[in-house]
């Protein structure tokens, strides 16, 4: 899941980017906009705080090729136009974009990394712009790295050059923040800030710049909704070690904002939310005093500081470790969030065999079932909810041109989450309203037992993600199948539904270790092509485990299920399981029918409970 808007099918005409192209081009050589001309220009799937999701004003991607999904880097030479975009988005890709570009599927064999395709594309001494704001250090160093070897050169520039010649961009968000309650965060604001406080006297810094507006949301238990789905605002902010400065626009502090940032103890400056007011600030900064920036801030912000701390944000960590309130926030949202789609589900088996429940009008029924449950806020991301083919797209949204009918002969996968004052939520269930094959129910149940296997794994402390990854691959490995995305992510507590640093990947990249307290999706699927995709995803909360061991004195973790939803037993095939399996699966069953039985008792809810009552009766071989 996460992130997308409108994805058209093959039947549907890709965007004509040849215009936006030409114009694109005429920039490159324009003296107004570059200092000397470049041969070149990367347009990042990014936004000036590095965000995994996107306001439409920041959308450039799109505007440019036409792609709607949400992760893609865009590169146009004078005579080529390269797009690449991960296995999530590979179908949709090839739909979205027009003859001009050509597609490059990351990850798939033979396929080159955009900062190896660059230097064998381009001829000597020839420049490649970039807008340094949309580039976080890490990945700038990385183009500068490949391009320099091969005597070519990356050009930060002043201005961005698809904002030139976007004539109707749309403007950014303003919308309203709010505070929240302790009841909900665990920790005041005041008590994260002495928390940073504490890591710039570790690492002798004088202050900390953070753009992440997940982080900045989080650090002073703000919420907003400048971007759908993510109850985050623009801003900035700088901690130091005796002042703090935290950048917002001036309509969106509200005399309850005000009086929520008023401390004692803490007092805050509040400045203009601007990128010359941040770049002013940190030039007065600059010292022999290291300013600390990690390396996932943007280059533009690195190019001011002579002295800096490169680590990783010390945010990201606590913010990624649930406290108690948060962590009981999150469970009591999930329970109210099951009910939700149980309710949905319930409704689907009576609905689907009359004929009359399509692609939207589902999606459209489960999110009015979500925003009855009590301090729903949002959704966390666009219901995907596709019949058939339509599931093999794995970040696949319904849209009036490719909609399909749920019927009683296709599989129906439905990715869906909300937001909560009190937690976010994601989960993804894969039904049959007919007779499934024997081959579907085979594909399933090999995804089910990756997904137990992830679930029940006992694991050391610290251990990383992609060590884990395995365990929910296995046993489609065994017959020669796969998919192309990750296993799980970490998950915001009413913040984003994407969140680090955490993640389960087969990918060895930087994953934090996993940690007592942290929060991850447990989502192995699989998808054949023009056919069916299928996907069980919950989330799971780590926890201790008890061992009869303790190696070393480490502790081990395992993983705790919150979302409660269940699992689809006709699709299972019984004897592909092992007993211990069945015995996890009747025990997680056991736990939806006591956990949510009583919540769908409690707001009277009698027919949707005997239905729970009956999905979650014990299977056996």
């Amino acid at each position: 899941d996460g992130y997308i808007v409108p994805y058209k099918n093959k039947m549907t005409r890709a965007k004509n980017t040849t215009q936006i192209l030409k114009q694109l081009r005429l920039c490159f050589a324009n003296v107004e906009l570059v200092e000397q001309p470049i041969d070149g220009y990367i347009v990042p799937y990014q936004d000036q705080h590095q965000s995994e999701y996107l306001a439409p004003c920041d959308r450039r991607i799109e505007y440019v090729s036409g792609f709607t999904g949400s992760s893609g880097l865009a590169i146009v030479l004078k005579k080529k136009a390269a797009f690449w975009t991960d296995g999530r988005y590979h179908l949709q890709a090839e739909s979205q974009l027009d003859s001009n570009w050509t597609v490059m599927k990351d990850g798939l064999a033979g396929v080159p990394k955009p900062e190896d395709w660059l230097p064998s594309t381009l001829k000597a001494n020839e420049k490649v712009g970039i807008d340094p704001f949309l580039f976080s250090k890490k990945q700038y160093e990385k183009f500068h790295k490949a391009l320099k070897a091969a005597g070519n050169e990356l050009v930060p520039l002043a201005k961005n050059l698809v904002d030139a010649v976007w004539q109707d961009r749309p403007a950014q968000p303003a919308n309203k923040i709010i505070p929240l309650a302790l009841e909900y965060t665990g920790q005041s604001w005041e008590a994260k800030i002495e928390l940073i406080r504490e890591k710039l006297k570790s690492e002798k810094a004088k202050a900390l710049i953070v753009t992440a507006l997940d982080e900045i949301a989080w650090l002073f238990n703000l919420r907003g909704s400048d971007i759908d789905y993510n109850p985050v605002f623009f801003s900035f902010a700088i901690i130091g070690r005796d002042f703090v400065d935290l950048f917002l626009r001036e309509e969106q502090v509200s005399k309850e904002v005000e009086a929520h940032l008023k401390s004692a103890e803490i007092p805050i400056t509040l400045s203009p939310y601007s990128t010359n007011a941040l770049v002013e600030k940190i030039r007065s900064l600059d010292g022999p005093e290291k300013l600390w920036a990690s390396v996932k801030e943007s280059q533009a912000i690195h190019m001011l500081l002579k002295n800096s701390v490169t680590n990783e944000s010390p945010i990201q960590l606590p913010k990624a470790i649930k406290n108690e309130s948060e962590i009981g926030g999150m469970k009591s949202a999930h329970i109210r969030d099951a009910v939700a789609l149980c309710e949905y589900l319930y409704w689907l088996e009576n609905e689907v065999p009359k004929g009359t429940v399509d692609e939207i009008s589902g999606a459209t029924y489960l999110d009015k079932l979500r925003s009855k449950q009590a301090d729903f806020v949002s959704l966390s991301f666009p219901t995907i909810s596709s019949v058939g083919p339509n599931g093999a797209v794995i970040h696949y949204f319904p849209t009036e041109a490719t909609k399909r009918q749920l019927n009683t002969d296709e599989i129906y996968l439905v990715d869906s989450g909300g937001q909560y004052l009190d937690g976010t939520t994601d989960v993804t269930r894969t039904v049959h309203f007919g007779t499934p094959t024997s081959f579907q129910k085979e594909c399933f149940t090999r995804v089910l037992k990756g997904h137990i296997g992830l679930a029940c794994v006992i694991f050391p402390d610290k251990t990383k993600g992609h060590q884990l990854d395995v365990l929910a691959r296995q046993a489609l490995w065994k017959v020669g199948l796969d998919y192309l995305h990750g296993t799980g992510h970490g998950v915001g507590s009413f913040l984003n539904v994407h969140e680090g640093p955490q993640s389960i990947s087969s990918r060895a990249t930087e994953d934090a270790p996993m940690q007592e307290g942290m929060i991850v999706s447990d989502e192995p699927g699989y998808y054949e092509d023009n056919s069916f995709g299928i996907r069980i995803e919950s989330l799971v909360v780590t926890v201790k485990a008890t061992t009869p061991n303790q190696y070393k004195n480490v502790q081990y973790l395992t993983f705790e299920p919150i979302t409660l939803v269940p699992l689809m037993k006709k699709m299972i095939d019984t004897h592909l399981l092992t007993a211990d399996e069945i015995e996890w699966v009747n025990a997680y069953h056991a736990q939806c029918r006591e956990i949510i039985g009583k919540e769908l008792e409690k707001q009277n809810k009698q027919d949707v409970l005997e239905w729970l009552k009956r999905e979650t009766s014990p299977i056996t071989v």
